[in-house]
């Protein structure tokens, strides 16, 4: 079977160097759009317009689909100048609980053993949902959330000992999470005078984090432990929209194939690879369904 590598090997040097530029005009136009977006639900939730708690929903959607954001920053891609990637990587760190510098290397990690049931730490020692109780406290967000915060805690004031991690950066990662820590203790402080931040952050993220975590489990979910990103990794045909609020991500075969090349790069990128792709799905619709059917069958007995 033809693997990844073979079918980046396909395209011209021109091509590479087109597919890999980076553009701050097509990162900060997205970025634009999707602050625009924030700051509409934002001020509808703030005014109390009619319906104002039914647009905590999208509101918390858009708040957590920045972890997609947060994910191309990591690879330095949705800009061109370096310090946007980081600027805007540190700013979505508190809204998620996902200190940036840490995240890095975790997810550099990620891609270097993708779907190693040992290696990866996505997966490594928290695999993924294969009965149907572990399946709804994984789209609860609980998994998630309780990761997060003890996660933050133990790099602020604890051990930090995950192999991804160096020594050197160890100081590094200790400050960021203690200053992550910060910002969300004084938002919730400031509950004492105002609920803001609870219609704003608390709530919104809590009921959106579900929707997250279905998209998230369609990138890897039922796919082979193998090294070819055509298998291990899957891309899902969806509408404009999902791709818009995701930056593009659910071409993510053609992401996990060639990390260098930008979110507004990727649908060029899918139109070279796509006769190759191994592992993908028509929506998130069907892929919830296979992956639904998949919890459903029984456990095999060994024969013998």
């Amino acid at each position: 079977m033809t693997d990844h590598t073979a079918v980046l090997a396909r395209l011209s040097q021109t091509e590479k160097a087109a597919l890999q530029q980076r553009s701050d005009r097509a990162g900060l136009r997205h970025l634009a759009g999707y602050l625009a977006a924030l700051a509409l639900t934002t001020t509808l939730i703030v005014a109390q317009v009619p319906f104002w708690g039914v647009v905590m929903l999208p509101h918390g959607i858009l708040l957590v689909f920045l972890f997609t954001l947060s994910h191309e920053a990591t690879h330095q891609t949705p800009f061109a100048t370096r310090w946007i990637n980081e600027v805007v990587g540190h700013a979505i760190a508190p809204v998620l609980a996902l200190p940036f510098l840490w995240f890095r290397y975790f997810h550099l990690a990620h891609h270097k053993w993708t779907n190693d049931p040992d290696r990866d730490p996505e997966i490594a020692g928290h695999p993924r949902p294969r009965d149907w109780r572990s399946y709804l406290i994984y789209l609860s967000g609980w998994s998630y959330w309780s990761a997060a915060f003890r996660g933050l805690f133990t790099t602020a004031f604890g051990t930090i000992d995950a192999a991804y991690l160096p020594a050197r950066v160890h100081p590094r990662l200790r400050r960021e999470a203690r200053i992550v820590l910060a910002v969300q203790f004084c938002w919730l402080i400031s509950l004492l005078w105002s609920p803001l931040a609870l219609w704003l952050w608390i709530v919104p993220v809590l009921i959106g984090q579900p929707f997250l975590r279905l998209y998230l489990l369609a990138e890897h979910g039922l796919c082979p432990p193998v090294a070819n990103m055509l298998e291990n990794t899957r891309t899902t045909f969806t509408n404009r929209m999902v791709r818009w609020l995701a930056w593009n991500m659910p071409y993510h075969i053609e992401h996990h194939s060639a990390p260098n090349v930008p979110f507004h790069s990727l649908p060029d990128l899918h139109r070279h690879m796509r006769s190759h792709l191994v592992s993908t799905s028509d929506g998130y619709a069907e892929f919830t369904t296979d992956y639904a059917r998949s919890l459903s069958r029984p456990p095999r007995i060994p024969q013998g």
